[in-house]
């Protein structure tokens, strides 16, 4: 059963009455914005409020058309029915409608509801847009559209004449195949014409394809078809060679009409095979009357694929561990007359009113329930040059600090020098001097009591032997009443100890080895390897008898 939601009504009211349909209706809204693969349906009645007449109504253009023709009789329908092509005054009417409804579509601008299927597809919702309209405004508000022929505003290649055979030949030339129309391909599309475009003509007889221009508009509006380019091409190519002319057809705008069939038809069968496999979860109608056979089929298929997910899908959780939401599942109708009984089954929700007010009243209702999907993500070509440097990291919502963060420096290493060794050589006395500059070579020790640093650290330290740097260092070889001495001795470095190296000859000079004992202050200490104490019992040396 059908649930009708009178918009008008509810969006002015305010009543306790009306809280459980206002619900019905936000959760619509809801529905929409949590729906993955969603199809819309369009009519004519979605291009209403840009100023292109229904020509289903009895006034606007179909009353200027019908005053230049009285003697016609003709209905509102009947223009777009492929029956008129039998009379010249209805073929002439037909063309005179045409050139007055091509100058209101190049006149009007897309709706709010053009700028809504932008927005589903902007979001990766929607799976694909049906429309019966022939006025090209989705693809004026950015959706890519494929409707057949002369997409890309460019004539398709006439046949040129061939050289001219020679009259004697009489060989008959076999019957080259019509090329299909060449447009963009559907699958890439999103959005579908069923009844062609406005914006192209073709010929009658073949496939040529044109963009509709001015000289087009201006031989329409007289009743008069234009001749195809290619057709006389090819009948005055075979009039240079003594053949007989062939018959020429005539422009006329590349609409599908009622009874006719669809040049892309098997494209357009395949595309919707395609979204039918992909299970739509969401099937949305506006603006038609759900009244033309090849519509109603399509409808049919789309409900019947979407009610079937909702039942294979129904009571199961999904990935976070919530169930799927209720509206999920469902058909919309969004039109001002309500459909008729036959769609009881198939339609579940008519919203009574107009389409730019639901889509206006679905956005609004979006962004304040999932502000997240309305988030616009900064690019870097967006932000000054000062601001890139200061991005935290690529690929994720780019966040601009107010001050960069400073790196902490690192501890300037030990300059080498020429050899290879530290600049601050720990061998080298404290007391000499540069001979060439005069300068300390290596700077005092500090006085104050440093912590102890780790192995790694003490080499970039003047001296690691201080007091202070290696505690190991400190323990002094001797004992007794020289352990006090040894250990100050141990602390001073050998350069300064009984006043230093005297300087002579050379770099230390050439001292005895008596004195060199003594500057050194190895006076002390034995370089003589102490002897091992023999044993006292004598070894027993075997007797031969």
């Amino acid at each position: 059963m059908t649930v009708t939601l009178d918009l008008a009504h509810l969006l002015a009211s305010s009543a306790p009455e009306d809280a459980a349909a206002r619900r019905t209706l936000s959760s619509l809204s809801l529905a929409v914005a949590r729906a993955r693969r969603v199809v819309v349906v369009t009519g004519a009645g979605i291009s209403c409020s840009c100023g292109i007449p229904d020509f289903r109504s009895s006034d606007g253009l179909y009353n200027l058309v019908k005053s230049r023709y009285p003697d016609v009789v003709l209905k509102g329908r009947d223009l777009f029915d492929a029956s008129l092509f039998r009379s010249p005054e209805s073929t002439a009417l037909f063309y005179t409608f045409m050139a007055e409804l091509k100058a209101a579509i190049d006149a009007a601008q897309p709706s709010r509801t053009h700028e809504f299927l932008k927005v589903l597809d902007r979001r990766g919702k929607l799976l694909r847009s049906y429309t019966q309209n022939i006025d090209g405004l989705e693809q004026r508000a950015g959706l890519s559209t494929a409707a057949g022929p002369s997409r890309e505003g460019k004539e398709n290649d006439a046949p040129s004449p061939s050289p001219a055979a020679p009259q004697s030949s009489s060989i008959a030339e076999p019957a080259k195949p019509k090329p299909k129309p060449k447009g963009k391909s559907l699958k890439s599309a999103r959005n579908v014409q069923l009844h062609g475009d406005i914006h192209a003509v073709r010929c009658t007889l073949c496939a040529y394809t044109a963009p509709f221009s001015p000289e087009h508009t201006a031989s329409f509006r007289e009743g008069k078809a234009p001749a195809c380019p290619a057709c006389t091409a090819r009948c005055e190519a075979r009039l240079l060679r003594a053949a007989r002319s062939i018959p020429t057809g005539s422009l006329r705008p590349a609409i599908v009409l009622y009874d006719e069939p669809h040049p892309l038809g098997e494209e357009i069968g395949t595309v919707q095979g395609s979204d039918l496999s992909r299970a739509p979860d969401l099937l949305i109608i506006m603006g038609t009357s759900l009244k033309v056979h090849g519509l109603k089929r399509l409808v049919r298929e789309f409900a019947a694929a979407v009610h079937a997910r909702a039942e294979r899908v129904g009571g199961q959780e999904g990935k976070g561990g919530k169930k799927q939401p209720a509206m999920l599942g469902k058909v919309l109708f969004v039109n001002r007359t309500p459909p008729s009984s036959e769609w009881a089954g198939v339609i579940d929700y008519h919203v009574q009113g107009e389409t730019d007010a639901w889509v206006a009243r679905v956005e609004e209702e979006w962004r304040r329930l999932r502000p997240q999907d309305w988030e616009v993500q900064t690019t870097l070509d967006e932000l000054p040059a000062k601001a890139r440097a200061k991005v935290s990291k690529p690929g994720l919502p780019l966040l601009v600090k107010d001050k960069p963060v400073e790196k902490e420096k690192k501890r300037p290493k030990a300059r080498r020098a020429g050899n290879g060794n530290s600049s601050d050589a720990e061998n080298i006395p404290l007391s000499q001097t540069s001979a060439l500059s005069g300068k300390t070579l290596v700077p005092t020790p500090r006085k104050e009591k440093l912590v102890p640093l780790s192995p790694s650290k003490r080499a970039n330290l003047a001296n690691h032997y201080d007091s202070d740097a290696s505690p190991r260092k400190k323990r002094s070889p001797g004992s007794g009443s020289d352990k006090g001495r040894q250990e100050e001795a141990g602390r001073t470095p050998l350069g300064e100890r009984n006043g230093g190296f005297k300087e002579k000859g050379l770099l230390f000079g050439s001292p005895s080895r008596a004195q060199a004992r003594e500057d050194l202050g190895l006076e002390e200490l034995s370089l003589v390897t102490p002897v091992k104490r023999r044993s006292a019992r004598a070894r027993l040396v075997p007797v031969r008898a």
